[in-house]
C-alpha cells in the first residue's frame, strides 16, 4: 500500500504542476477569469493532497502494520482529488455548471481523509 500511495502522490503532484502551467498559459485566453479561478482551485487542492498522500505513505513506511485509519485516509485523499479536482477541471473546461454540484462530494472525501489521518495520529505509537 505504501508504494501505491507514494506512486499516486507523485503522479498527482506532477499532474498538478502540469495543470497549473496549462491554466496559466493555455487557458488564459480561452476561458473566463472565473473559470480560470475554478481550474486553479482544482490544481491547488490536487497539490495539497498529493503532499498529504505523500505524508500518509511516509508514515506507513515507518509502521510494521499500518492502522486501517491510515489506509482509509490515503484512499479518501485519492478519491477526493479525483472527484473534487476532476469535477473542477471538467467544469472549467466544459462550462457545464452541473459539474459544480459534484465537487462538494470530493471535498467531503478530502475532509474525511484528514479526519482519518487525525484519528491515526491520535492513536499510533512510533
Amino acid at each position: 500500500m505504501t508504494q501505491i500511495f507514494l506512486t499516486v502522490a507523485a503522479i498527482f503532484g506532477g499532474l498538478s504542476v502540469a495543470a497549473g502551467a496549462f491554466g496559466a498559459h493555455a487557458l488564459r485566453e480561452k476561458v473566463s477569469e472565473r473559470m480560470l479561478e475554478i481550474f486553479d482551485t482544482g490544481a491547488r487542492y490536487q497539490m495539497y493532497h498529493a503532499l498529504a498522500l505523500l505524508l500518509v505513505a511516509m508514515i506507513m513506511s515507518r509502521l510494521e502494520i499500518p492502522p486501517t485509519t491510515l489506509v482509509v485516509s490515503g484512499w479518501l485523499f485519492i478519491i477526493g482529488v479525483v472527484i473534487f479536482s476532476g469535477s473542477l477541471y471538467a467544469l472549467s473546461l466544459s462550462g457545464i455548471k452541473s459539474l459544480g454540484a459534484v465537487a462538494p462530494l470530493g471535498g467531503l472525501a478530502l475532509m474525511a481523509g484528514w479526519g482519518a489521518l487525525a484519528l491515526t495520529a491520535a492513536t499510533i505509537k512510533f
